[in-house]
């Protein structure tokens, strides 16, 4: 795969800690929810952070898909994503599960399911998702 574009960032402290994108744009602090044993301070985690991303990226795939079909996709259409966290059945650790929902207003049920089906294909996400992308780890 030719790489157009590459994002780095990194984080301190864990869930509770604080993270950073390379260009100081994102700069966050990192709390642990209470349901995984946080003390549910504010600032934000890894499940939010993922669910945000997949939805611009989603959202994204499905403005392009629709592009190519001359369809203009409102301003105010949203992609909710739901980011579920838990213990896998194997016991090796979590697991996370993803739900996504397409709303787009004024626009008929069939066209969007047809090109929501269409971005779920195009959405880099939705592929990573879908096939379990490996992921290379690094000592430095």
């Amino acid at each position: 795969m030719a790489i157009l574009y590459t994002a780095h960032g990194h984080a301190t402290g864990g869930r509770s800690g604080h993270g950073v994108a390379d260009n100081g744009a994102l700069d966050v602090t990192l709390t642990t929810p209470k349901e995984l044993g946080g003390d549910g301070a504010a600032g934000t985690n890894p499940e939010q952070l993922f669910a945000v991303g997949y939805s611009a990226c989603f959202l994204g795939a499905l403005k392009a898909v629709a592009r190519k079909e001359k369809i203009t996709i409102p301003e105010d259409a949203k992609v909710h994503v739901e980011v579920g966290i838990g213990p896998r059945e194997d016991g090796g650790g979590f697991g996370i599960e993803v739900k996504l929902s397409v709303e787009v207003p004024g626009m008929d049920r069939e066209t969007v399911e047809r090109l929501a089906a269409a971005a779920h294909i195009v959405c880099p996400y939705s592929h990573a998702m879908r096939t379990s992308t490996e992921v290379p780890v690094t000592v430095l």
